[in-house]
């Protein structure tokens, strides 16, 4: 059984199918990549997967759960966490306190451990906060706040955030957008260890270089619609990717002009 299943996910705004009929799978331990033009729907679907924004039509499953209904906050501690590209982090507070608040996961029964093992709670959290900052070598930045840190530092600890939940399916949106070279690098080498802590990885990212060499399964998003899907090798040289996504160089576009226009005047000769 797959993790995270969605079919025909369908988002519809004022008559525009922001998502048309999304088929896509996410297996237990991979690492799954969604990329795409600006506007093609990505955020979209990440925001329909987590309940932020109601389906207009098709289904969402995970881990053999039926969505439909779910409020944002019951997905989450099911097992689904996520970034936002808009970096929602808490200004007034450390970034600890910052990945405590994502942690903390009270149950009715937290007073009765409280009570039988007072301090258990408190523990078993810092360890998972102690965890997630340790996983992308944050450690430094653990009493700072966020107006202190610099872009690409509040994009890496608003990833730990959604690691200090320990997540069965980790949902990035852009986590590489605006970061240095360095930054990219560093998260580009710990996704792949993400897989190691019992998680998936489904990621969003505008750097082709880290989805092509991260992940294990690539699906590719254009006006809503899925137009390709493969392994890297596949993505890289799928020709629709290469048109929709990649674009083509000026020199390509120039010689399929020149092409066109001798096919023409040949035409006419002929005539």
């Amino acid at each position: 059984m797959a993790l995270l299943e969605t079919q025909g996910l369908t988002v519809t705004y004022g008559g525009l199918n922001a998502n048309d009929g999304v088929d896509l799978t996410v297996d237990h331990g991979t690492l799954v990549g969604l990329i795409g033009p600006n506007g093609a729907g990505k955020t979209t679907f990440i925001d329909a997967i987590t309940g932020f924004t109601p389906l207009s039509a098709g289904s969402v499953t995970f881990d053999g759960v039926d969505m439909d209904g779910l409020t944002p906050d019951r997905r989450a501690h099911l097992g689904l966490s996520r970034t936002f590209q808009s970096l929602e982090l808490f200004e007034d507070l450390t970034v600890r306190d910052n990945l405590l608040a994502a942690a903390e996961e009270p149950k009715w029964y937290s007073f009765l451990v409280d009570i039988v093992r007072p301090g258990y709670n408190e523990r078993s959290y810092d360890a998972q906060v102690d965890w997630a900052l340790d996983i992308l070598n944050l450690g430094d930045l653990a009493d700072r706040l966020p107006s202190d840190l610099s872009h690409g530092q509040r994009k890496l600890v608003s990833v730990s955030r959604a690691l200090a939940a320990r997540p069965k399916l980790l949902l990035l949106d852009e986590p590489a957008a605006g970061l240095d070279t360095a930054e990219s690098q560093l998260l580009g080498n710990h996704l792949r260890d993400f897989l190691a802590q019992h998680m998936s990885v489904f990621l969003i990212d505008h750097d082709m270089g880290l989805v092509l060499n991260v992940c294990d399964y690539i699906y590719v998003l254009d006006f809503g619609l899925i137009i390709a899907e493969g392994d890297p090798e596949q993505i890289r040289s799928d020709p629709a990717v290469v048109a929709a996504y990649l674009g083509e160089s000026a020199g390509e576009a120039q010689a399929r002009e020149g092409a066109a226009i001798a096919g023409l005047n040949r035409e006419s000769d002929d005539e």
